[in-house]
C-alpha cells in the first residue's frame, strides 16, 4: 500500500463473504528526519497448548507504537500425552504441508489477545524454528532420518503460510523454500531497527551428536564446530547486508531484533552435568557472533541494543567484544524476554551457573508473559 502520510495514525478494517473485522489502527512512521520518541515491545514463544495469551492483552493497553514478533508466533508441535492437564489443545496433527500450517494460524488467530495486540499498533515479525521445525537448520531435519528434499517441500509450505499470514513486504513472497524476511527499518533518527534470520541460511548445527540427531543440547567446549570460522549463523550474505547496514545507519539508537540470546552462556549439561554450550543458539556459531560484534566496532554504530526470545526466560547482558572476556570492551546491550506461555528452563539449575558468566546482569526463568 502507497500513499500514507509519515507519522499519523491510520484505522482499517477487513470484509470478506458478507463479514466485516474489527476496526484496527496503525501509525506510521515518522519522517526520516524526525526526532521523536516512542515506546516499542517485542514478544516470542507463545505455544497455544501452554497456556493463554494473556501477556498480548496486557502489552495492547500499554499503547506501543510498534510490536515486534521474535520468533516461534506459532507451535508446529503438539504435546506428547502426559500427566500434565494442559488448558487447551491443539485442532490438528503437527502440520507437514500447507493446508496443515495455515490451519495452524488460523487457529492462533482465533485467540481475542492476539486479535487485541495486532489491532493496537503495527506490528514487524521475524521467525525462530517453530514456525516450521523444532531446531531446524537451513536444510536440514532436526531428525537426520528426513531427506533434505522432503524437509524443503515442508519448510517452502511453512514459508508460504508465514508469508499469508504475518505483516511482510511483497519483496519477501516466497519462491518455493526461499524467503528473504531479514531487513532494516528507520524510524525516524530514533532508531533503525536491523531485522535478523537466523534460520534460513545458517550452517548445519555444530557437534552433531552420535546418533546423527541436529537437536539442540550442551556440547563440550572443546567441539572445534563451535568456534569453526568456515561456520555461519546468518549466511555470508545476510553477513555482508548487515556490515552495510551497521555502516549506513542514521538512528540515535540501532537495535538487532532477532530470536535467541546472544551472549555466550557456559551452562551444565543436565545429564552429564558436563560444562559446555548450547549447539543450536548463538554458542554453536561463535565466529558469527564475533564478526557481528566486530562490525558494530568496525562501523561506530551508535548505541547498539539486541532485542531476543527463545529461551523462555528473561535474561540482560552485556556484549563484550571478546567472548569469555569480561575485561574487554562492551560493544553492545542485550534484552531478552521470556515466553508468552511456554515453559522456561530450571530456575535453579541456571541461576547456579551465573557465577561463570559474569556478563549476564539479570536473569529469571520463573515469569512467563
Amino acid at each position: 500500500m502507497g500513499g500514507l502520510q509519515p507519522g499519523r495514525p491510520y484505522w482499517y478494517q477487513f470484509e470478506s463473504l458478507g463479514a466485516q473485522s474489527a476496526v484496527g489502527q496503525a501509525c506510521t512512521a515518522p519522517l526520516a528526519t524526525a526526532m521523536v520518541s516512542a515506546r516499542f515491545g517485542f514478544v516470542s514463544c507463545s505455544h497455544w497448548e501452554a497456556g493463554y495469551f494473556s501477556a498480548y492483552r496486557h502489552l495492547a493497553a500499554e499503547r506501543p507504537d510498534m510490536v515486534f514478533f521474535l520468533g516461534d508466533y506459532i507451535y508446529e508441535m503438539n504435546v506428547s500425552p502426559t500427566n500434565i492437564q494442559f488448558p487447551r489443545r491443539h485442532a490438528t496433527s503437527d502440520p507437514m504441508d500447507l493446508a496443515g500450517y495455515r490451519n495452524r494460524y488460523a487457529q492462533y488467530k482465533t485467540d481475542p489477545d492476539l486479535q487485541a495486540l495486532h489491532a493496537c499498533a503495527p506490528s514487524v515479525a521475524t521467525w525462530d524454528d517453530h514456525e516450521v521445525q523444532n531446531d531446524y537448520a537451513a536444510q536440514w531435519s532436526q531428525d537426520p532420518n528426513v531427506p533434505v528434499d522432503s524437509f524443503l517441500r515442508r519448510r517452502a509450505a511453512a514459508y508460504q503460510a508465514f508469508y499469508e499470514h504475518m505483516p511482510l513486504r511483497a519483496s519477501s513472497l516466497p519462491k518455493g523454500p526461499d524467503m528473504r524476511i531479514y531487513r532494516n527499518l528507520d524510524y525516524g533518527r530514533l532508531a533503525r531497527f536491523h531485522v535478523l534470520d537466523g534460520r534460513q541460511y545458517r550452517s548445519e548445527q555444530a557437534c552433531i551428536q552420535a546418533n546423527g540427531s541436529r537437536r539442540g543440547y550442551v556440547a563440550p567446549s572443546d567441539c572445534p564446530d563451535l568456534s569453526d570460522p568456515k561456520r555461519t549463523m546468518l549466511g555470508w550474505e545476510q553477513e555482508a547486508w548487515l556490515d552495510r547496514s551497521f555502516a549506513e545507519s542514521p538512528g540515535q539508537w540501532n537495535v538487532i531484533a532477532q530470536d535467541l540470546l546472544v551472549a555466550p552462556l557456559e551452562q551444565r549439561n543436565l545429564k552429564t552435568q558436563a560444562l559446555g554450550h548450547w549447539t543450536d543458539g548463538w554458542d554453536g556459531y561463535a565466529a558469527t557472533r564475533e564478526r557481528m560484534l566486530a562490525s558494530l566496532q568496525r562501523q561506530q554504530t551508535r548505541n547498539p541494543v539486541f532485542w531476543g526470545g527463545d529461551i523462555h526466560s528473561f535474561w540482560t547482558t552485556d556484549l563484550h567484544a571478546e567472548a569469555g572476556n569480561p575485561d574487554s570492551a562492551v560493544v553492545a546491550t542485550e534484552f531478552v524476554g521470556t515466553s508468552v506461555t511456554s515453559g522456561g528452563p530450571p530456575f535453579d539449575a541456571f541461576n547456579s551457573i551465573l557465577g561463570l558468566n559474569p556478563h549476564v546482569k539479570f536473569f529469571d526463568s520463573r515469569q512467563r508473559g
